[in-house]
């Protein structure tokens, strides 16, 4: 079983994203590559022939050695509105920042969540989060892995992750919690 620190060759060709170009690319099967991070459902691979980091998707983690990891549909009846925020909160939490073993909400990278009703008696989620630089590359994959997962929660109808500049983000927007994962 595969894990951080671990060297893995791919077992069968793979999609991956670049980092942080945010470039989506076809590795093949036999590719050597560094397990880096391993942290909300996806990994974070150093290859060495690119000289570059890639995300690789959880549902095709069996690639590395790994079962499979597909983000579970919650089921069930719509939440009440202060239990939804808290839940869009906690799954914001699962989403991380390929680079930094961080999620977005300790980085401080979550600027605004609204909650309305829509169609059907479902909520529709809007996020407005920022990046730690403006030449971030991976800010559309983030975002989509973070409207991926809230759309996963019983009661959403629809989620939309808007990348905003302003303010613009600095490290003293960093939790406490993250302070201390990051070791400041």
């Amino acid at each position: 079983m595969s894990q951080v620190g671990d060297r893995v060759q791919l077992a069968r060709d793979c999609e991956v994203v670049q980092i942080p170009a945010g470039h989506r690319l076809t590795l093949p099967a036999g590719t050597d590559a560094v397990i880096t991070q391993a942290l909300g459902g996806t990994f974070t691979l150093q290859v060495a022939k690119l000289g570059a980091l890639v995300r690789l998707s959880g549902g095709d983690a069996d690639a590395i050695g790994l079962e499979p990891q597909a983000p579970p549909r919650t089921v069930g009846p719509s939440a009440e509105a202060g239990d939804l925020e808290r839940q869009v909160w906690d799954t914001l939490k699962s989403c991380y920042d390929p680079e930094i073993p961080v999620n977005i909400v300790d980085l401080g990278l979550v600027y605004d969540l609204r909650i309305a009703p829509s169609s059907g008696g479902a909520s529709a989620v809007a996020v407005k989060m920022t990046l730690t630089a403006p030449g971030c590359g991976m800010g559309a994959s983030i975002a989509a892995d973070a409207e991926q997962k809230i759309q996963t929660l019983a009661g959403v109808g629809e989620a939309r992750v808007e990348i905003v500049w302003d303010p613009p983000w600095s490290p003293q927007m960093i939790s406490p919690e993250g302070r201390e994962k990051l070791g400041i």
